[in-house]
């Protein structure tokens, strides 16, 4: 097909169908690719599924109820203690006594207390505790893990540490200690995170061991980069999914410690969710009482549940091969 039929055929002069390219070497060397951004391509995964905005709407009002809904309604564990007609009521029987709001939806506590309040200041030292905790443990233990794994030097002290630590049973190492201090919020933190980041670190340590030998590693190593160096720019990196799949098995853990903890008498002394079923557990056989025990129970499942959730999808969405 000659220059002319090509002309008819588009039905556009031989000036637009083809035009002269002059030739550049410096042109010639750039690379042309669309840009790509890691953490918009993980949100554009995640929110591919209508599950996760579901559980992050949950998550979002859960947080919103845990820290601002006790800084605008001020809560009084004894505002009704005098007055008898107003403990152990349910929910219906509360609204009829003290008004249609939302403070009485789950009734009156013990003291004549609302359970709908008690629960949301409870459940903000439990989440509280379990950030706090949580943030804790997934430092240290990511930093020497990751340290731990690529040092062989490092690894051969390390590993009698954990033989050491992790044949003493978690829990009992956290009740002693309870024991032995005040039950208070920063004694927990301190039973929790005092060895709470070993088991994290040994799990960073194999993921590592996997990684380390491969030539990206290799290379920096020949040309000096310190150790610290490879497991911080090299390694903790390619290994986003797994540190964020462990918070997501990390944070509801350690609501579901204190909840234990406390129900066995062993808890917070401040009003937390554990503390809150723990004083609640005659309710739980007493007809006409049980919504005083269950509601802090299904709330702090709840929380338990939907940050797993959130956790474990963000982590799946976090893992590049999953972003084809």
């Amino acid at each position: 097909m000659n220059n002319n039929e090509l002309s008819e055929k588009y039905d556009m002069p031989m000036e637009e169908l083809f035009s002269r390219v002059d030739h550049n070497e410096l042109e010639s060397e750039k690379i042309t690719a669309p840009r790509y951004s890691y953490w918009r391509s993980v949100f554009r995964v995640f929110f591919k599924k209508k599950v996760n905005i579901f559980a992050l709407c949950c998550l979002g009002v859960i947080i919103l109820m845990t820290y601002l809904y006790p800084v605008f309604f001020e809560y009084d564990k004894y505002g009704n203690v005098l007055d008898a007609a107003t403990k152990h009521l349910r929910p219906m029987a509360a609204m009829k006594l003290l008004g249609y709001n939302i403070h009485w939806i789950l009734g009156t506590g013990a003291s004549g207390n609302s359970t709908f309040d008690a629960i949301w200041y409870g459940a903000k030292i439990s989440v509280s505790l379990a950030f706090v905790c949580a943030l804790i443990n997934l430092t240290i233990g990511v930093i020497v893990g990751a340290v731990w794994g690529f040092s062989k030097k490092v690894d051969a002290v390390m590993m009698n540490v954990y033989n050491i630590i992790a044949n003493i049973p978690y829990v009992l190492l956290i009740s002693v200690l309870v024991m032995l201090f005040t039950a208070s919020f920063w004694t927990m933190v301190f039973a929790l995170t005092v060895t709470g980041w070993i088991s994290i670190a040994y799990f960073i340590r194999t993921q590592v061991i996997i990684i380390r030998d491969r030539e990206y590693n290799l290379a920096s190593r020949c040309l000096g980069t310190s150790t610290p160096k490879i497991a911080m720019k090299n390694i903790l990196p390619f290994m986003t999914s797994v540190i964020v799949t462990l918070a997501a098995t990390e944070i509801p853990s350690y609501i579901s410690y204190e909840v234990f903890l406390a129900y066995i008498g062993m808890g917070l002394t401040d009003m937390s969710l554990g503390r809150l079923i723990y004083e609640a557990e005659s309710a739980m056989v007493t007809p006409g009482w049980e919504f005083e025990f269950w509601s802090p129970v299904a709330v702090s499942a709840i929380i338990s549940i939907v940050l797993y959730v959130v956790g474990q999808n963000l982590g799946d969405a976090s893992d590049p091969r999953t972003h084809m």
